[in-house]
């Protein structure tokens, strides 16, 4: 009995060792300096970096990436905050600075990359030019793509908006709407669902994408690349400050702004990621 005692009694006391040697190894402790351990959600983000037009830029750059798929938006920071991760890449710089603030975060953007587009659907009416009067447009509800989809619908000469309130913009900042455009203020990802219910509605990239929508194709405005949304809303590459020019980071920056990730993006999506590099 007492030797049975004796042997479980180091049994545990290796397993608990063995335990905390692993959970070193997952905060940066990673002997391999020749791999890049990078956090993404999986579209478009993972299949930009398992595309084979950014492996084999990585490995002519002397690295390997491993990509670790995530499907929520707090895991990838918190795990490039404490190690885990070298890079992450899945976020655009607002969703970033309040993490940061919230977390006292130190993680900073080291390439702009791509945005997905807002679009603007036909629904109940198929074209603008014979938009009626009050017709309804649904619109995200959450303050900052409300904005966005507000300063689309500005651009393509629907409304006008007050002067200055850029992406702080609400539907109470229009100022003119010679259509007298009404407005159905619902949660982003309920604004496909709505379609055959309104005149028209503003869907972001995403679930364009999810509907079978090509903002190319089917689209009646587009977002512009060069617009304060788009720039504002880049999605990004990611790593901690003091990593921000380590070779590690060098060399992802310089495989994700490639030409041949460039032409990946254009060619997969159709329009619906557009590379901003």
């Amino acid at each position: 009995m007492k030797k049975t005692k004796k042997l479980v009694a180091l049994t545990l006391t290796a397993v608990l060792g063995l335990s905390a040697l692993t959970g070193c190894g997952t905060k940066g402790s990673r002997s391999n300096d020749k791999e890049i351990v990078v956090g993404a959600t999986i579209q478009p983000h993972a299949e930009i970096l398992n595309s084979d037009a950014f492996q084999n830029k990585i490995k002519e750059l002397g690295y390997s990436v491993k990509v670790v798929e995530y499907t929520d938006y707090v895991q990838p920071n918190e795990a490039t905050q404490d190690g885990s991760l070298d890079a992450n890449f899945f976020q655009h710089k607002p969703f970033l600075d309040d993490y940061n603030k919230e977390n006292k975060g130190n993680l900073v953007s080291v390439a702009k990359v791509h945005y997905e587009p807002y679009g603007l659907y036909a629904g109940k009416t198929k074209n603008l030019e014979n938009i009626k009067d009050g017709a309804l447009i649904a619109v995200p509800n959450d303050s900052s793509n409300e904005a966005r989809a507000l300063q689309m619908l500005q651009a393509g000469g629907l409304i006008t908006m007050k002067e200055g309130v850029g992406l702080e913009a609400t539907v109470k900042d229009i100022v003119e709407n010679p259509h007298n455009i009404s407005f159905k203020e619902i949660e982003s990802a309920q604004t496909p669902l709505v379609l055959k219910d309104v005149d028209f509605a503003v869907i972001n990239g995403n679930y364009a994408m999810q509907a079978g929508l090509n903002v190319q194709k089917d689209a009646l405005l587009i977002e512009d690349a060069k617009s304060v949304g788009a720039e504002t809303y880049a999605n990004i590459l990611v790593v901690k400050e003091e990593n921000k020019d380590s070779d590690k980071t060098k060399a992802l920056v310089k495989a994700i702004t490639s030409d041949e990730v460039k032409r990946f993006m254009e060619e997969k999506y159709s329009g619906a990621v557009i590379p901003v590099f």
